[in-house]
């Protein structure tokens, strides 16, 4: 029996693609670019310094093991990694996570764009995974909650499934890292 990871409330086991000793990396129900992903840690905790040294060093190895797979596979130019500490930081689920995102030149007219796409991303994190949990029970995988950015709109289960399943055969199959 598989066990039941966890983001906050949420149950994400379908959207992981690597798990570490402390830590998994999962992809996202509405990114900003193809790629964008985020790593937590598996002990739900609400901010950075209640991770224990261990999970801690675990968890910043796997944000560098997940971004060089990420940038490589969406062959970005960059990354934005991120993490937003607390509610005053912007966080709107009280589990630690980290935001990958992979840049390419030209990806938004400022380059700084990014952090208010993030920003509202963040705000309504929580209603999302709210209202998709509701589609995903009705079993009618359609138009989940709609937020602010209509360029954006939240992926189905089915969608996150499949792109979780080809990350985790670049980690598993290939035994690149």
């Amino acid at each position: 029996m598989t066990k039941i990871i966890r983001f906050g409330n949420f149950a994400v086991t379908d959207q992981v693609f690597y798990i570490s000793k402390h830590s998994y990396a999962l992809v996202n129900l509405k990114p900003i670019f193809p790629g964008h992903v985020m790593v937590c840690p598996l002990r739900s905790v609400k901010r950075l310094r209640e991770l224990n040294d261990d999970e801690s060093v675990d968890f910043f190895l796997t944000v560098q093991k997940v971004s060089k797979v990420i940038e490589n596979e969406f062959r970005a130019q960059g990354l934005n990694v991120s993490i937003q500490d607390g509610p005053l930081a912007g966080q709107s689920i009280p589990h630690v996570h980290c935001h990958i995102i992979p840049r390419v030149k030209d990806d938004l007219p400022e380059i700084d764009g990014v952090y208010r796409e993030l920003e509202a991303e963040e705000q309504d994190l929580e209603l999302q995974f709210q209202e998709l949990k509701k589609v995903y029970r009705s079993n009618t995988l359609g138009q989940a909650a709609p937020d602010g950015s209509e360029n954006r709109p939240p992926r189905s289960m089915s969608d996150m499934t499949a792109e979780a399943k080809r990350l985790r055969s670049l980690f598993y199959h290939n035994n690149k890292l």
